[in-house]
């Protein structure tokens, strides 16, 4: 084995590189000592643990009124499409589009609704396991991106989401800050992470899939269609 040598009480002693193992382990160390200091943080004298659970809490509520939300959607799509098939049935076909073009619509707010309503879920599932292992910064930094997205694409479906969800992101940033300043650790808080990211892609798929499921097809008086295919 190679390697320089030193002289220890007048004997020659081989000074052995540090290996790559070795190497890995004093990694490893660090990552436990960053680790420990989380949850240290978490469970401390002045415990982070309850503000995440209250901000699941919160989540929770937000996700109740998405459901409001949705029943009230579906009740305006019964309604609207009930007029388009009338429509349709006498031939009417300028209200016929014109319903059709309104059902369009409430088919666009029910996605929003929906894909907002699961990515929502999807962070509140892994703010409620944070408090169980501590695996903090991968859960309340993508959180935090998920919450910035929903809120601004619930404007116009639904506003009254708004204000908490503003909220619940205030309150996740400043939790972020304090583990922040206890750990010695600087959490960047800028545009959505790629976790963010992957969890709103997947509410948009999984969203559009139950729409193509749920929504009703119109039945035409012709074989001419009131709907333009590929929707």
């Amino acid at each position: 084995m190679s390697g320089s040598g030193i002289f220890v009480d007048g004997q020659y002693r081989l000074r052995i590189p540090m290996s790559k193992f070795e190497k890995n382990w004093k990694a490893q160390e660090n990552n436990d000592s960053f680790g420990k200091r989380t949850r240290e943080a978490i469970r401390g004298p002045q415990p982070i643990k309850p503000q995440i659970q209250k901000a699941a809490t919160q989540l929770t509520s937000e996700i109740n009124r998405l459901d409001g939300a949705l029943a009230r959607l579906k009740q305006r799509e019964n309604s609207i499409f009930k007029k388009t098939v009338h429509a349709v049935q006498v031939h009417d076909q300028e209200s016929s589009k014109a319903y059709s073009n309104e059902l369009a619509e409430v088919k666009k707010m029910q996605k929003i609704v929906t894909q907002s309503k699961i990515a929502l879920e999807q962070i509140t599932v892994r703010l409620q396991t944070v408090t169980d292992i501590g695996d903090f910064a991968a859960t309340i930094s993508p959180a935090i991106g998920v919450i910035r997205t929903v809120r601004a694409t619930l404007g116009e479906a639904v506003p009254d989401a708004q204000q908490a969800l503003g909220d619940i992101g205030t309150q996740l940033n400043a939790i972020m800050s304090d583990v922040g300043q206890i750990t010695g650790t600087n959490f960047f808080m800028g545009e959505p992470n790629e976790d963010a990211t992957k969890i709103l892609a997947e509410a948009s798929a999984i969203a559009e899939k139950r729409m193509n499921e749920s929504f009703p097809d119109v039945p035409a008086s012709s074989s001419e269609s009131v709907f333009t295919t590929g929707e």
